[in-house]
């Protein structure tokens, strides 16, 4: 044996053990970064949102826009809240054009609402006597971005604003033109603050500063960040999701995980003895880095991303399966264990690489044409996988050659 070979020998092990040690159920910070298995909807709880969209006065050829630019806008409101794996589709209820609206493990339900409801029309309006406000053609659509920062005076929280090119200009006429007085800055026809101008801004950049708690401007910057809503929305429709129905459905799917696991081993085991034996050291490997990644990426499991790393539990030993088929032809035609090791690797690449290949073109196109637990059914399998390949590959591969180094285990490897 090489020396390469005892260096690639230990650096697999090694990301074993550390795969073994993230997977941990205790383990669950590396470094200062969280190490904890998200959970969506269906397992951890939430809640269910049904919201009704009032197109009556919106031209039929350009409802569909639209629909999916009103979701859009929810979408972008709920991911800015943090939440994890929410699922936002358009849909009908009656003759009712609807958007569902899924927030798993979300906790305060009111603040949620408040979130995705608000219009978030802000606009800039100038004055002569500081009561009357009038329009300034100055609004959010010529917002290039807005982002948290602190007073440097008093370390109080506020908006910081930055204008696109047409904002720049416009902001810096209405500066120009106002300096001395008050200029309002309204959200959804409320006043959030009217400061004084002193010189013409030409910079394109604004402040939007008041009594905010951090929570408060956070949540105002997500919603000047995700846009204006195209249509008015009305909640129709909510319900809270139990954990224990989660609970209950993580048991379950459990249980199916270690049935499929420990059906596979043992057929692995009953055809292919101790070579059987080398490829479940593999599978746990693989279940062991698989796990490991769900934490560290991380990923949200659904029940249907459970089921899709069952699935890959089965599609795992696949390549093995190829591998020792083709081991077993090979040490028939007499050739020697080493010669014969190779050459199975080598012949069953094209067929193992292809059959996964396809599988991942598969999760591909459901991750891009599809939403919630579709994508998320996606995302596991092709994980899967991918940690799949490395494991019938690589771990077996190097587990198989460290066993024809000895020759009893030699003579055992011959017996597939």
């Amino acid at each position: 044996m090489s020396r390469r070979f005892w260096v690639s020998l230990v650096l697999l092990l090694a990301v074993v053990a550390l795969a073994g040690w993230a997977s941990y159920p205790s383990t669950t910070k590396i470094g200062s970064r969280p190490n904890i298995l998200r959970q969506g909807l269906d397992l951890q709880g939430g809640v269910h949102l049904v919201y009704e969209l009032n197109l009556s006065n919106t031209k039929d050829e350009d409802r569909n826009q639209a629909i999916e630019s009103t979701r859009r806008v929810i979408e972008r409101r709920v991911n800015g809240t943090g939440v994890a794996e929410p699922n936002i589709q358009s849909g009908r209820v009656g003759d009712q054009q609807t958007v569902m609206v899924e927030l798993p493990g979300i906790k305060d339900i009111n603040e949620a609402i408040q979130l995705i409801g608000q219009t978030a029309q802000l606009d800039f309006r100038e004055t002569d006597d500081g009561q009357n406000w009038r329009p300034t053609g100055l609004t959010g659509k010529q917002l290039s971005r807005a982002t948290v920062t602190f007073s440097p005076q008093t370390n109080a929280p506020q908006v910081s604003l930055v204008f696109n090119d047409e904002g720049k200009t416009l902001f810096a006429e209405l500066t120009a033109r106002n300096i001395e007085r008050p200029l309002g800055i309204f959200l959804d026809e409320q006043i959030l603050s009217a400061p004084t101008v002193q010189q013409a801004i030409t910079s394109g950049e604004a402040v939007i500063s008041g009594d905010f708690t951090v929570q408060e401007v956070k949540n105002l910057v997500n919603l000047l960040n995700a846009g204006a809503l195209d249509v008015p929305i009305k909640l129709i429709q909510q319900r809270s999701v139990g954990a224990t129905l989660g609970e209950e459905s993580i048991k379950k799917s459990l249980v199916a995980g270690l049935v499929g696991l420990g059906l596979v081993m043992i057929f692995m085991l009953i055809n292919y003895r101790f070579v059987g034996l080398i490829a479940n050291l593999a599978l746990l490997s693989y279940a062991l880095i698989t796990l490991a990644l769900f934490k560290i990426i991380p990923v949200t499991l659904t029940l249907s991303g459970v089921a899709g790393f069952i699935l890959s539990i089965g599609m795992a030993v696949d390549a093995n399966i190829l591998i020792f088929e083709r081991l077993r032809e090979e040490l028939k035609e007499g050739k020697e264990l080493k010669i014969a090791l190779e050459e199975s690797f080598r012949r069953a690449w094209s067929s193992v690489r292809d059959s996964n290949f396809a599988t991942l073109l598969t999760c591909a196109v459901l991750y891009f044409t599809t939403t919630g637990s579709l994508k998320g059914f996606a995302v596991t399998l092709a994980l899967g996988v991918l940690v799949s390949l490395f494991s019938s590959i690589t771990l077996s591969r190097a587990f198989l050659r460290l066993a024809s180094f000895w020759r009893l285990s030699a003579q055992l490897v011959r017996a597939i």
